[in-house]
């Protein structure tokens, strides 16, 4: 059951911290609960389907469909993340100026809501599937009772909303003049570390190499597994033992996104001059 339980946390957490800084990132645009409702239905739905062939991807490709799909995911997520950290470069500073009074930015903002929608949606369903799929596992090689797996599950995912919650409350603490700041980065790390996922994903299927295996190991110093592990795992895409392949796409993805949000920094100052 503990197992159980710290898998789904896991996986919950990572959904409820992705949620909670683009909720809190966005707190200002008009109508994104609704978007973000909205993607959160279709992430459950989502997860739903994947629920019901789990036994198909586990056996597509060879074998190494689960690695796929979950690399596809989180391939996505990382162009949502990304263009949601470019438009908000664009528009966080009239948002944080004026949140009632941002004229064509709220009317672009119907893209940025759009973009809400599948941010939230991929996350839901990239982590509800996954916790599916482990689960799965689980279950099929019988390490667990049903019973004992339901209450792990139901353990985990309400401290899994807990912890997501209450970093979406800490956000909103944040001085507005500091606010989009912090967001953006955290943002910004959040795409890094689903790049760095996406690779370790794609190594493990041997389609792409490793480099280096591990770059450093500091698991006995800061296990994954621990509270702290899981939870920096979440935000900044932390791992102990990262192969060379994952830094380089954790580095790229970190100096696009960056140079994406200076340009669009630089085009808005050029028309506003």
């Amino acid at each position: 059951m503990f197992g159980t339980a710290v898998i789904v946390f896991r996986e919950v957490l990572e959904a409820g911290i992705i949620v909670g800084i683009v909720a809190a990132a966005t707190r200002d645009v008009p109508g994104r609960s609704n978007w973000i409702g909205a993607g959160l239905l279709l992430g459950l739905l989502g997860s739903a389907l994947v629920a019901g062939s789990t036994s198909e991807i586990s056996e597509l490709a060879n074998g190494i469909g689960q690695e796929l799909f979950n690399a596809l995911i989180l391939g996505i997520a990382v162009l949502m993340l990304a263009w949601h950290s470019i438009w908000m470069a664009s528009h966080g500073k009239e948002l944080a100026t004026n949140a009632r009074n941002v004229g064509n930015a709220i009317r672009d903002g119907a893209s940025e809501c759009s973009v809400l929608l599948a941010v939230v949606g991929i996350a839901v369903l990239r982590e509800g599937s996954e916790t599916v799929l482990f689960l799965y596992g689980i279950a099929t090689s019988d390490q667990v009772g049903t019973s004992a797996l339901l209450l792990g599950g139901i353990i985990g995912t309400l401290a899994g909303i807990a912890v997501g919650y209450a970093l979406y409350k800490g956000l909103l603490r944040i001085p507005m003049r500091w606010f989009f700041s912090a967001t953006s980065t955290l943002v910004l790390l959040l795409a890094a570390g689903m790049a760095s996922q996406a690779a370790r994903y794609l190594i493990q299927a041997d389609l792409i190499p490793a480099l280096i295996t591990p770059v450093w190991n500091t698991a006995a110093v800061l296990p994954e597994k621990s509270i702290l592990g899981m939870i920096l795992h979440s935000l900044i895409g932390y791992d102990a033992r990262p192969s060379g392949m994952q830094l380089v796409f954790y580095m790229a993805t970190v100096i696009v996104i960056t140079a994406g949000m200076k340009w669009v920094n630089q085009s808005s100052s050029y028309k506003i001059h």
